[in-house]
């Protein structure tokens, strides 16, 4: 946000005006408010901030739930911000290891400083643009043991801190993220703070695993089945013995498989009636074959992360499918499958075989009120079309995540 446009919101009026506002879900709901304030005389800079803010709050919620309707935003901050469910655990790793004054570094629109100060401890949130520090501010103001300053993460003074949490953004132009500099701050530079002091660093689910330090905990997260970040963590904030962690949050709370190292897999074998496609923080943090072993199950392939078992099991560190057809992948073949079955609600999965799904949908002529899964893979050294069902316990196996259908193997 420009800070001129900040400058005319941060004012009673614009805040008022902001404030009642509500919802803005569209571009025509966006241009029919500013059609509207301005007829009732309000100036224009202040509408127009007010009214990119109602969207961006309501764009919010999905992220911060209630809190969005008093909060202010970037759209690049609100892009980037942690989510409020995920920074709640960020928030409690730095309570459990008895630390209280916290430096959050790079804070952004200050989501982590909220959650931190939210549990009680103190927090003061840094970051090098003016406007997303004003932002940041005007965000943990409700909250006594917090501030939010202009600063740079690489050279703020951490005297007194107890702990510090790290967002490093990626640095413009930086896509492959490989090298260390690629990020501001760098990498070298967090982890340097990393041996120094108990840190918490967010980082994205697929960065270069080669870049991790021995030392430190390695926690994939998942929200509602996705994979979110990669969390790493150093000193009292890494926990003995734990260096790989796939932490799952969904609506039957949170659940976590962790590891002293990534997990050799299972042998792979026949399918069986059920096939469980792990949940994305499993395969990220390379816990496969230990989910593997707690279900009984088997890989389906030696390189692909889908299991194979002979009865439904419960766990909230997968999806189960329950396999009613095992058919060639083959276009003709599966059509008369499905046409027989009256399937016509159809969710294409695939790993392992390169096939653009939505391509294939379009050859399958799909008629009828029925519906299934079609998982494309390979079981063995043959390509195979598994149609199958979601087994459900309760109506909610797993505890929610539908795992993507893109390309995924246990070497990922």
């Amino acid at each position: 946000m420009d800070p001129t446009d900040l400058r005319a919101l941060l004012t009673p009026e614009g805040l008022r005006l902001l404030d009642g506002i509500g919802p803005i879900d569209s571009t025509d709901a966006a241009v029919a408010a500013v059609g509207r304030l301005r007829r009732d005389g309000h100036d224009p800079a202040i509408v127009a901030a007010a009214v990119t803010q109602a969207r961006l709050r309501t764009r919010a919620t999905s992220k911060f739930g209630e809190f969005a309707a008093r909060m202010l935003f970037t759209d690049a901050g609100l892009q980037q911000a942690t989510r409020l469910s995920v920074a709640a655990h960020h928030a409690g790793r730095f309570r459990a290891a008895g630390l209280d004054r916290i430096a959050d570094l790079g804070c952004g629109i200050g989501g982590d400083a909220m959650a931190i100060a939210a549990i009680g401890l103190a927090v003061t949130a840094i970051d090098r643009d003016e406007a997303t520090a004003a932002i940041a501010a005007y965000n943990v103001a409700p909250f006594p043991r917090a501030e939010a300053l202009v600063g740079d993460a690489e050279t703020a003074d951490l005297d007194g801190v107890g702990g510090v949490w790290l967002d490093p953004a990626r640095r413009d132009g930086a896509t492959r993220l490989r090298d260390p500099g690629d990020w501001s701050p760098s990498l070298d530079v967090a982890f340097d703070i990393a041996a120094r002091r108990p840190t918490g660093i967010k980082l994205g689910p697929g960065i270069d695993r080669g870049l991790i330090p021995d030392g430190l905990e390695a926690q994939w997260v998942s929200d509602r089945g996705e994979v979110v970040e990669l969390a790493l963590w150093s000193g009292p904030l890494a926990r003995d013995g734990i260096r790989r962690a796939a932490l799952v949050l969904g609506p039957r709370g949170a659940h976590e498989l962790t590891g002293a190292a990534d997990a050799d897999d299972e042998p792979a074998g026949p399918l069986g009636d059920v096939i469980v496609e792990p949940d994305g923080a499993v395969i990220r943090a390379r816990l496969i074959g230990d989910l593997a072993r707690t279900l009984g199950a088997r890989m389906l392939h030696p390189t692909i992360a889908y299991l194979t078992l002979d009865a439904p099991a419960a766990t909230p560190f997968g999806a189960a499918f329950v396999v009613e057809a095992d058919l060639p992948l083959d276009a003709r073949t599966i059509k008369r499958e499905l046409a027989a079955r009256r399937i016509g609600e159809l969710e294409i999965k695939k790993r392992g075989v390169d096939i653009d799904p939505a391509q294939f949908r379009t050859r399958l002529g799909l008629r009828g009120d029925e519906r299934a899964v079609l998982i494309l893979t390979r079981v063995g050294d043959r390509r195979r079309a598994i149609l199958a069902r979601r087994w459900n316990e309760d109506a909610d196996p797993a505890g929610s995540a539908e795992s993507a259908s893109d390309d995924g193997s246990a070497a990922q």
